[in-house]
């Protein structure tokens, strides 16, 4: 067992090193140092609504479960969102040429195994991963978009929540993980849940990075 028997202090500390080799990842520091294309941005866009449809399924199947509930927010839900910037950015048709990479394949497929077991500890694991990240450092991603791109809310409606208050919003919910009644066994399940999809997110970076066209020789 960890020291503490927070489970967000836990997860913060031990995927430290996975959230550092995310952020890392060629194609997110390209992306965060504005040297990124629109079709770079466009791409990562795509895999968001590939990974969010897994995940708000896994909600919707998991809606009602009493551990679930407890951070089930009908204002997280991003997938209207996705599919209007993915129209602003790729216009009329967008549907029939989207794909996801590898790597997202492989992620929305644990999505959906784990919501298939009735886990709502795992399910809360990628919850946790993904929102909780989209309300932190998406933010900043937003505006680097909004500047290298000349954005206005159209193509980034994936990073703005109808949250007023996002700081606090952030701490209610880990609030709400420290008081899950799990024993220590399924605690450290949570845990290690949450460190695969870290991981996963950091496998989509290194296929949309893998995925870019090569630059024509002179």
């Amino acid at each position: 067992m960890p020291e503490t028997r927070s489970l967000a202090q836990a997860i913060r500390e031990r995927s430290w090193k996975s959230h550092g080799a995310s952020e890392g990842a060629g194609f997110m520091a390209r992306l965060l140092k504005g040297h990124a294309t629109r079709d770079d941005y466009t791409a990562l866009v795509v895999q968001h609504f590939y990974m969010y449809d897994a995940l708000e399924a896994a909600a919707a199947q998991l809606s009602g479960h009493p551990e679930f509930e407890a951070v089930n927010d009908a204002r997280l839900r991003r997938m209207p969102a996705i599919e209007a910037d993915l129209a602003h950015l790729m216009g009329e048709g967008w549907r029939t040429r989207i794909s996801p990479v590898a790597s997202v394949t492989r992620y929305a497929a644990r999505i959906r195994e784990v919501a298939a077991q009735g886990w709502a500890g795992g399910v809360i694991a990628h919850h946790y991963t993904r929102y909780l990240g989209d309300l932190s450092g998406g933010q900043h991603i937003k505006r680097v978009m909004q500047r290298h791109f000349d954005l206005g809310d159209d193509g980034v409606r994936f990073y703005i929540f109808d949250i007023d208050d996002i700081d606090a919003f952030k701490n209610g919910y880990r609030a709400e993980l420290d008081r899950m009644p799990w024993d220590d066994a399924e605690f450290e399940r949570v845990v290690d849940e949450t460190l695969a999809a870290y991981q996963f997110n950091t496998d989509v970076f290194v296929d949309l990075e893998a995925s870019r066209p090569t630059p024509a020789l002179a």
